[in-house]
């Protein structure tokens, strides 16, 4: 990629800190360094990864502050082109003057992603390793950002570019008997070409499932806790986060709205969201609040129901139920350590009922085994050093990869012609290309890079 322009933006957010970086990428990122910085060893060329002391000053020569410069030298460098990257001291104003500095002297602002996809159109990254780049910054438990960091480095690349190679071969095969008479190449054997893309098609299969579990890495689940009032919903969610968010009182309806926390539940990141008790009521705050409860019912990705132990079910208990879709619901039986009164066959619908007290702070542990097993923990298990696909557009392509190779095989099944086989795995190829960029429109691509942040 041929680059004329130049372009700079701050890479640490906005706001006052310690440190700042303003980055420059491009063909005068030096010429336009050696203009204003005054280096303290007095060195007139700057050698490539290394770190300079010195001060910035502006055309009018007023300094701007004392600064730490770092020169990459092209091709060893972030985007692929000569970066320059400034530390600055982290004020908003000398920021921006710093800013204005580079601007004056004929670097333009950079847009959201930009060095990323400088990056990527020079080759230092493939796309999904630069999709990478925002989930690593993204990442909400530490297990999400390890599989991010695995794309990063290409775990993922690797996979697609093996997959690619296996059916290039082929291909190139099968147009070397389209091309040629079989008296020149040989005779063909393609079940020495099914049975490797056979194997192949299996670990993809496997890839594309494992975007259950990935999805939920990445973006997150939410949990609502739901029940009638007065049951220890509030309790339970303090007792879950280990610290009191929620007002907790013996008055029934005192949580009127949704109240919503972040968490991380073995590896998985995880929005709690606490909601007002189902009942029926004339208060009309209360009454939103319980119509926000059975919205957030629906759209959660999984309920705890909270249902008091120590008394028969109820029927605002009833009410409540009623709110629950069963395959995606655990019923925890609170207040377990006071005597038990609750008749367990009425919940026999539920799968999981789980007995915990959230006020004495027991069966806490037992809760999350069973909300790990739900959100997909013996698949992340499972997957262990392995990979898992984050990103549905990288499950899309794969799914379409998966249906042109099974094209392909149904073709040999019935003889089909050498042309019509080669079409499919043309096919396949095209679709792993999604993946790493090699196919990848440039309106998808203009689409990806828009979800950056500027600096990056």
């Amino acid at each position: 990629m041929l680059t004329l322009d130049t372009i700079v933006a701050p890479v640490t957010p906005p706001g006052e800190g310690g440190v700042a970086i303003v980055r420059l990428s491009g063909p005068q990122a030096f010429t336009y360094l050696k203009k204003s910085f005054r280096s303290k060893t007095k060195r007139k060329e700057f050698e490539s990864h290394r770190l300079y002391y010195g001060q910035l000053f502006n055309a009018d020569e007023v300094r701007l502050d004392e600064v730490l410069a770092v020169v990459m030298r092209s091709p060893r460098s972030y985007t692929g082109e000569d970066v320059v990257e400034v530390h600055c001291h982290g004020g908003i104003q000398l920021v921006r003057s710093v800013l204005d500095l580079f601007l004056s002297a004929g670097a333009r602002m950079a847009t959201p992603g930009e060095f990323t996809q400088r990056a990527f159109l020079n080759g230092r990254l493939d796309l999904s390793q630069a999709e990478a780049v925002v989930d690593v910054i993204k990442a909400r438990s530490e297990r999400s950002g390890q599989v991010a960091l695995d794309q990063l480095e290409g775990q993922l690349s690797r996979k697609i570019y093996r997959y690619s190679d296996q059916l290039k071969s082929a291909l190139a095969l099968l147009e070397a008997h389209i091309d040629f008479p079989d008296d020149e190449v040989g005779s063909l054997d393609l079940t020495s070409l099914v049975e490797p893309i056979h194997a192949q098609v299996d670990e993809m299969v496997a890839l594309a499932s494992s975007f259950d579990v990935g999805r939920v890495l990445r973006e997150g689940v939410s949990i609502l806790i739901l029940g009638r009032p007065n049951v220890g919903k509030s309790s339970l969610m303090n007792a879950l986060l280990g610290e009191s968010r929620a007002i907790v009182t013996d008055v029934a309806g005192t949580t009127r709205d949704t109240l919503e926390e972040p968490l991380v539940l073995a590896g998985f990141p995880v929005r709690l969201i606490d909601a007002a008790g189902v009942r029926e009521t004339d208060d009309p705050v209360e009454k939103e609040g319980v119509r926000r409860a059975s919205s957030k019912a629906r759209s959660a990705d999984l309920i705890l129901l909270v249902v008091d132990g120590s008394t028969p079910l109820s029927a605002e208990d009833r009410l409540a139920i009623g709110q629950c879709q069963v395959d995606k619901t655990i019923v925890v039986v609170n207040k377990s350590d006071q005597p038990q009164c609750i008749d367990h066959g009425q919940l026999a619908e539920f799968s999981h009922k789980v007995p915990v007290s959230a006020k004495q702070i027991t069966g806490l542990d037992s809760l999350c085994t069973v909300i790990a097993e739900r959100l997909g923990q013996d698949s992340l298990s499972a997957a262990g050093e392995g990979f898992v696909v984050t990103e549905k557009r990288h499950k899309d392509a794969l799914l379409r990869a998966i249906a042109s190779l099974n094209a392909f095989f149904e073709g040999v099944r019935v003889s089909a012609p050498y042309e019509c086989l080669a079409m499919d795995l043309r096919e396949g190829l095209n679709s792993l290309g999604l993946i790493t960029g090699e196919t990848t429109p440039d309106e998808i691509l203009d689409q990806i890079f828009s979800r950056f942040c500027i600096g990056k």
